[in-house]
């Protein structure tokens, strides 16, 4: 239990679209709510979009409402998010995480989650 690993990451031109995927074991896919973080260099850790177990719950950084979408395949115990029309200011490392936010106001905060992947870089360029 814990591991969670991402990938999808890479290069693109601003206006582009990347999906990342975070594969996970049963166990968490089934008892945690999952999100998406990313890091710039130089910047803190911010929480970016989060999806409920059952996937009927949703939320979003203002700043990626309307062109990120997170979802889930649990399936598949895969945890996606779309990112499209990315900008310069979406550079960074993008991390999977796991957790039980015990309220709405933190849902994306970073104390919330307990596990976590290594993360997988994306670097938009103009």
């Amino acid at each position: 239990m814990g591991q969670l690993v991402e990938s999808g990451g890479g290069s693109v031109q601003a206006g582009g679209s990347l999906r990342l995927s975070c594969i996970m074991s049963t166990d968490i896919l089934s008892a945690y709510w999952v999100a998406w973080f990313r890091q710039a260099p130089g910047k803190e850790r911010e929480g970016v979009a989060g999806i409920s177990i059952r996937g009927t719950s949703t939320s979003y950084a203002d700043s990626v409402k309307g062109r990120f979408t997170i979802s889930r395949d649990n399936a598949k115990n895969v945890v996606y998010l779309q990112m499209d029309s990315l900008k310069i200011e979406d550079t960074g490392k993008y991390y999977c995480a796991a957790g039980r936010p015990r309220g709405a106001e933190v849902l994306l905060t970073r104390e919330s989650f307990t596990y976590w992947g290594q993360g997988t870089q994306v670097t938009v360029s103009s």
